[in-house]
């Protein structure tokens, strides 16, 4: 890196607040959740892809169609075989460079400088249990943001609606049933920017709750619960549409006690996420989960201030943690305290370590999350629909080495960021 993190934080800030520029790339070997292509290219414009394909004289065509010169070499980008991937969109992660999606204004720039520029162009802002008020001021921090900047598609309260039994590193004092009065707080300081919240649903008030959040249009997610097999099936009736970290913070799978992963995995409409660190979840089940619930595996990083950072001593929420060979876990009861983990190392993992596809990686980096809520298509958040390489879809893009799956620039909505 030969940029200061400062320099990189100020640079990404202000191309994401500027103008998307034209982008014509050749030469690449296009990876994304419809196949490989190679020879591939694509040429974007006001951040959206107005044409991809094949073939060299449509490439020069569709340069001059959006005022570029093909013959002037500087417009375009080689991709000299390289890896053409959707950006990636983590839609469950609380920070990185040292700072929390919690800690204000300048945290958020700072934490998603740190994503972007391995690669996350599009991120759901995960906020930690707090005190109710401390929660509903990061909110309102979060939906400021999405004034200013297309890469944030809005808040993900990871809690105060958990099982103490799973509470995992929240703050137990911060605990709370969801009462139909707190649920209306917190939508009020959203006003809009929140996109899920986990909720326990065996809670006195859990089953209206997640009934009251997906009226607002949030998408609620069963997980930091104890509840069994038949308490998530009725979640996901409910209307919760994402489990947590499947694995992690809920019982596990029994024979007789099925508990709530089967009810994930057998429901369509459920999009199960997936913390891929060789850490939080052992590969055999990384790749088990890739059988048993294909296209609807999302890689989420679940990553805290830590990450991208040295070993050492780290706040999550109130609360002190400790980092020990990339992993994170509380000072005071060793509980693991989230994930030093960014999507592109997931991704390479995936690949590069479990011999999953590149497509079905890229796939759960990219469209998987996007599904989730909707922005897949056209969407009053991104506008354009993210998580492809097609026309019409955002300008997302990642140039990626092959060997090692680095990547290397980096577009979000037609604006370069690395």
């Amino acid at each position: 890196m030969s940029q200061s993190r400062e320099q990189i934080v100020s640079d990404i800030t202000a191309a994401l607040k500027g103008e998307p520029g034209r982008i014509a790339i050749r030469g690449a070997r296009k990876v994304d959740a419809r196949g490989v292509q190679d020879h591939y290219w694509v040429v974007a414009s006001d951040g959206v892809i107005r044409y991809t394909g094949t073939d060299d004289e449509a490439f020069e065509s569709a340069c001059r169609s959006v005022g570029l010169d093909p013959a002037d070499e500087s417009c375009i980008i080689e991709a000299d075989g390289r890896l053409l991937t959707p950006g990636y969109i983590d839609i469950h992660a609380h920070g990185s460079w040292e700072k929390s999606f919690d800690d204000g204004p300048d945290g958020i720039d700072i934490a998603r400088a740190g994503h972007a520029w391995h690669g996350t162009t599009r991120q759901v802002l995960s906020l930690i249990t707090n005190p109710i008020d401390v929660m509903c001021a990061n909110l309102r921090n979060v939906r400021a943001k999405m004034d200013e900047r297309p890469d944030v598609l809005g808040a993900h309260l990871e809690g105060p609606f958990l099982a103490m039994a799973r509470k995992g590193a929240h703050d137990p004092e911060c605990l709370k049933d969801p009462v139909p009065e707190l649920v209306d707080e917190l939508l009020e300081a959203a006003d809009g920017c929140l996109r899920q919240i986990t909720i326990a649903p065996e809670l006195p008030h859990g089953l209206s709750s997640i009934r009251q959040f997906a009226a607002a249009g949030v998408v609620p997610a069963v997980g930091h619960c104890d509840a069994d097999y038949d308490m998530a099936r009725r979640g996901f009736d409910a209307g919760a549409g994402i489990m947590t970290h499947m694995f992690n913070a809920m019982n596990g799978l029994h024979h007789r006690k099925p508990g709530p992963i089967p009810a994930a995995v057998e429901d369509p409409r459920v999009t199960v996420e997936l913390i891929n660190d060789g850490f939080h979840v052992d590969d055999p089940m990384v790749s088990l989960s890739f059988r048993f619930a294909p296209h609807r595996t999302a890689f989420v990083t679940d990553a805290m201030a830590a990450t991208d950072c040295p070993d050492g001593a780290y706040k999550l929420g109130a609360l002190d943690v400790n980092v020990i060979d990339g992993h994170a876990r509380l000072v005071s009861n060793g509980a693991i305290a989230g994930s030093t983990l960014l999507l592109e190392h997931a991704v390479r993992r995936a690949v590069l370590d479990l011999g999953i596809s590149p497509v079905d990686a890229v796939e759960a980096a990219t469209l998987t999350g996007a599904r989730a809520f909707g922005y897949d298509r056209p969407n009053p958040v991104t506008g354009d629909p993210i998580g492809l390489i097609a026309p019409g879809f955002a300008a997302d893009l990642l140039l990626t080495d092959p060997a090692t799956w680095t990547v290397g620039e980096v577009w979000c909505a037609g604006r370069k960021l690395r």
